[in-house]
């Protein structure tokens, strides 16, 4: 039975925690504890009842600049003032053409043309769906095969859970996109334990693509995409020399090479875009999360020139690509962008993220041989803790460690498996690296 707009109006009960079906969430245990912030400001959340829990995540790897920053939100409001909303559909507004002339120029080489999405899963599936249909237009039409990575993660779109490599997120959503392959993983623990930076040992693994031609045949074969970091599956650096000899490879034969910087993106690894700091140039580059350092959710494809070029043929009245979402560049959030860029740029935050890798590594390998921590892995801000299981139960280490980190020590971690991500904001000061490593240091201590 329908309800009534007085039944929605009031049949709301105050810090009932039912309604809302958590995402990548133990709900039943989080809604028996929860986990809640009310506010936030520069490096911290604040609980509902005004206790201080420093943001070692960034939010969700994208509050780069940290927290309720001023000029963000002041854009914010200005921009809903003025434009709450405008199709991008054969119509468009001048922010948006702004928002991606200026990520246009953060980006290397001829990477030139931005395509807006509203999420990184969206910005990976328009990467793939641009790939295929660029092979398509240029007479290629049986390049359709797509080549990810063991442990990637590229959201959770269909096309992105195929590409990606996280069991879980794969084994309970039927067939998935046909025709996907993938890399194996970069991290072995026995040659790369408590490395800082990128490790000396994993760049052959970059020539088993040659093994997926070779089964595959390179005509099949559309794009292949990775993280130039792999993030949400615990902090995996790049070995030396690894993406560059994919480049390679994917030039030897024409296939199209795509960097997810959804997470490295906006100086996490210390420059605009990891794709820099690796001296590598990729056909296509997605992003999101930093654009906006989370104020409002955005994302994108950066794609090269020959790629756009590819698909201005024909009458120009014509719809060129076949592909898009209502809220592609939504004024709102080309705003918090424009403003998000303007304090990158003011502040020197990608110079400081830079200058701030040391220390930070530094602090965090500082934690090595702390009870059941068996690797620590750091680049850039970023940094990974694996921690041992207990015997019976797989991932319930580092779970606790969350919750304890949160309630008891005031410490918001990431946790995947049994590894601790710590992805702080780049206004991070050396002070509260300092901090976040001895709240992590006791919450180890703590679940050991």
């Amino acid at each position: 039975m329908p309800k009534s707009t007085a039944a929605l109006s009031t049949s709301l009960a105050p810090n009932d925690l039912d309604a809302f079906w958590l995402p990548y969430t133990a709900n039943r245990s989080f809604k028996k504890k929860p986990r809640m912030v009310a506010r936030a400001k520069d490096m911290f959340y604040y609980t509902p009842e005004g206790k201080a829990v420093i943001d070692a995540t960034a939010g969700l790897w994208c509050c780069n600049a940290g927290h309720n920053r001023t000029p963000i939100v002041e854009a914010i409001q200005k921009q809903a003032a003025e434009l709450d909303f405008a199709p991008t559909f054969q119509f468009a507004h001048p922010t948006a053409f702004r928002l991606a002339t200026r990520i246009a120029q953060l980006a290397p080489g001829d990477l030139d043309h931005v395509f807006f999405s509203n999420s990184g899963s969206e910005a990976v599936d328009t990467a793939l769906k641009i790939a295929i249909a660029y092979h398509n237009v240029r007479g290629n039409g049986s390049r359709q095969r797509l080549i990810g990575r063991e442990r990637g993660y590229h959201g959770c779109g269909f096309g992105g859970i195929s590409v990606g490599g996280i069991v879980n997120n794969r084994k309970f959503f039927g067939s998935l996109l046909a025709g996907a392959d993938h890399l194996p993983h970069t991290y072995n623990r026995e040659h790369q334990a408590f490395t800082k930076g990128e490790p000396e040992w994993g760049a052959h693994l970059a020539d088993e693509l040659e093994r997926i031609v070779t089964l595959h045949d390179a005509s099949t074969i559309a794009a292949v995409i990775v993280e130039p970091m792999a993030g949400s599956t615990g902090v995996l650096p790049p070995p030396k020399g690894y993406l560059k000899r994919l480049r390679q490879i994917c030039d030897k034969y024409g296939i199209l090479l795509i960097f997810d910087e959804v997470i490295t993106g906006f100086a996490r690894l210390g420059t605009p875009f990891a794709a820099e700091r690796y001296d590598v140039i990729p056909d296509m580059i997605t992003f999101a999360k930093g654009v906006t350092s989370g104020a409002v959710p955005m994302g994108g494809v950066i794609a090269r020139k020959h790629i756009y070029d590819a698909f201005m043929k024909g009458p120009e009245h014509v719809i060129e690509l076949f592909h898009g979402y209502t809220y592609s560049g939504h004024p709102l959030a080309c705003a918090a962008g424009l403003a998000t860029l303007d304090l990158y740029r003011d502040e020197n935050l990608f110079e400081r993220s830079a200058k701030l890798e040391a220390a930070w590594g530094d602090a965090i390998m500082g934690l090595k041989g702390l009870p059941n921590v068996l690797d620590i892995r750091t680049l850039g801000l970023v940094a990974g803790i694996d921690l041992a299981s207990k015997p019976d139960a797989v991932g319930a280490r580092a779970f606790e460690a969350m919750d304890r980190g949160f309630h008891d020590e005031g410490v918001m971690m990431r946790i995947t498996g049994e590894t601790l991500a710590l992805t702080p904001p780049l206004i991070v000061s050396k002070d509260q690296i300092g901090a976040i490593a001895d709240k992590v240091g006791r919450v180890i201590r703590a679940v050991a």
